[in-house]
């Protein structure tokens, strides 16, 4: 006597399957994974985009009080290239790409230990939780590593203003600013900073978000290519730009060798309306723009893709 078995279609099982089985679910990525990877791209990204970051400082740090020393980007490039050769444009590059590694690392590696606990079932991050998950990143990058050593590539940066620099490399800049004002010289603008790179990431992270979650749809296990993965990230730069240069443009002057002239991160803000105008707080924007655009697109492809090389020879599931 023959069994059920024998009178169901071979294909039932399988279709049930198929109809039963949940959307793909997206991977968490280890916070490991992410701090290594972060700092590989952040070291990366700095050593290409480096000239815009100094640009954008001195146009920033040039006050209408002085009166200006440049009348825009292309003069600015073309009076340090005089004065210094190209090798000028780097100037300060030590001390930021000591800052950068660490900085993305611990960005990255946060970013990922709050969205892993902020996930839903399927391991999708909707657009507020990532808002907020980038905020605690910001946060976090700024006190442990950005504030010391923003002060630091500032001081020097500015210093190359002064008749006679007084800072011979980055060690020994690093000595004397501790020498002369103890490690509280090296977290000048810390309340700026916080607020800048807090905003900063949050705005970043909230588009990037949102934009993955568009383009993935109902697969939240859906990869995205470099090229997809730049044009978001070049998107979320320039958003994070008009969100908050005003804030970096405080930070940036709490920072300098003046920053004697303010009491607070309020009372700079109300000396560069009074005395400079709203459009002050504006100032270095298109040479951030160009520079962030290309930093958060460099930075969001090769931590994507070295996250994808992790996968493969660092099993952590």
């Amino acid at each position: 006597m023959a069994s059920n078995r024998t009178f169901r279609s071979p294909f039932y099982r399988p279709q049930c399957l198929a109809a039963a089985a949940p959307a793909g679910k997206a991977k968490l990525t280890h916070p490991g994974k992410a701090i290594l990877a972060g700092g590989i791209a952040g070291g990366i990204e700095i050593c290409i985009t480096f000239p815009t970051e100094y640009v954008k400082t001195q146009l920033q740090l040039d006050e209408k009080a002085n009166p200006p020393r440049y009348k825009g980007i292309a003069d600015c490039v073309k009076q340090t290239v005089g004065s210094h050769g190209i090798k000028g444009l780097y100037r300060g590059l030590s001390s930021l790409l000591y800052g950068s590694i660490p900085k993305a690392a611990v960005r990255f590696g946060m970013f990922e230990f709050l969205s892993n606990h902020m996930r839903d079932e399927k391991g999708k991050l909707d657009s507020t939780r990532g808002l907020i998950c980038g905020l605690g990143a910001g946060v976090a990058e700024a006190v442990v590593v950005v504030c010391p050593m923003e002060t630091i590539k500032v001081k020097f940066i500015h210093d190359q203003c002064s008749a006679q620099p007084k800072y011979r490399g980055f060690f020994h800049g690093v000595r004397e600013i501790i020498r002369q004002q103890g490690l509280r010289g090296t977290y000048q603008g810390l309340t700026a900073t916080v607020l800048k790179q807090g905003s900063n990431q949050a705005i970043r992270f909230f588009v990037m978000t949102s934009l993955r979650n568009w383009y993935k749809g109902d697969d939240p296990s859906k990869e995205l290519n470099p090229f997809v993965t730049g044009m978001f990230g070049a998107i979320a730069g320039a958003a994070s730009v008009f969100g908050n240069t005003p804030l970096d443009v405080i930070k940036t002057r709490m920072q300098g060798l003046e920053a004697h002239k303010y009491k607070s991160t309020f009372d700079c803000a109300y000396k560069i309306m009074k005395y400079e105008g709203p459009l002050a707080f504006y100032k270095g924007t298109i040479p951030r723009l160009g520079r962030v655009c290309l930093d958060v697109a460099i930075v969001f492809i090769i931590y994507e893709e070295v996250v994808k090389v992790l996968n493969k020879v660092w099993k952590t599931e």
